[in-house]
């Protein structure tokens, strides 16, 4: 019984918020204010490992150099495996 009242507690607020957001985000249309940014943070171009195919952050990642060129890992095994097969 506890565990219902909780949940819909949990859900009733989860649609205040909703409520809110959508009527902020009216309010600003109304006013003809530019929607605000959701992230600080500027899109980086993600590389992709060439063993495995995951997308990492380049210059966070492992990295090495082949024809000339920087190649990102993301971890230690899959530069020791790329730079096994080069």
């Amino acid at each position: 019984m506890t565990l219902r009242v909780i949940l819909l507690f949990v859900m009733a607020l989860l649609a205040l918020r909703a409520v809110a957001r959508f009527m902020g985000g009216l309010s600003e249309a109304a006013r003809g204010e530019a929607p605000r940014a959701r992230s600080a943070e500027t899109p980086v171009k993600m590389a992709k490992d060439p063993v495995c195919g995951t997308f990492v952050v380049p210059g966070k990642a492992l990295s090495a150099t082949a024809d000339g060129a920087t190649v990102w890992f993301c971890s230690e095994q899959c530069r020791a495996t790329f730079t096994r097969r080069s």
